[in-house]
């Protein structure tokens, strides 16, 4: 049997995604998008190109090393661009691509359902850590 490369074993892939199955690469892809510092960066680039400072302002505790990290993959999946204008200071924007604002529209309820049901979990979080004390310690 011939030896597959990499491009020809993504197209056999794409004939059944099943993220279900571990070596799935729409897993990996979910793994990623799933992320928490991926939804708020996404969601902060919703109103239209920033600058790494205003994302980094926008989206509290994030590191430096997280947030380099994290643009840099949402670029590498073609979810964000990364745009430099040679000036002094050099100037860098990110702004999501097509796809990026496509999956925006999937993350911006998610984060809106976390915003909106806290007290709920918070409700419910209480409630167990007082049903279970022996099962938490």
């Amino acid at each position: 049997m011939a030896t597959l490369t990499a491009a020809d074993r993504r197209r056999l892939a794409r004939v059944e995604y099943d993220a279900f199955l571990a070596a799935c690469p729409s897993r990996q892809l979910l793994d990623r998008i799933s992320d928490k510092w991926v939804t708020l960066s996404l969601t902060a680039l919703a109103d239209g190109p920033q600058r790494y400072s205003e994302i980094s302002r926008r989206v509290a505790g994030v590191s430096q090393k997280m947030l380099t990290q994290t643009l840099r993959g949402l670029e590498r999946d073609g979810l964000v661009t990364r745009t430099v204008t040679p000036m002094v200071p050099v100037r860098v924007d990110y702004e999501l691509t097509p796809l990026g604002d496509s999956l925006l529209e999937t993350l911006k309820p998610l984060k809106r359902w976390a915003e909106l049901h806290m007290v709920e979990v918070d409700r419910a979080r209480d409630t167990f850590e007082r049903a279970a004390p022996s099962a938490n310690g």
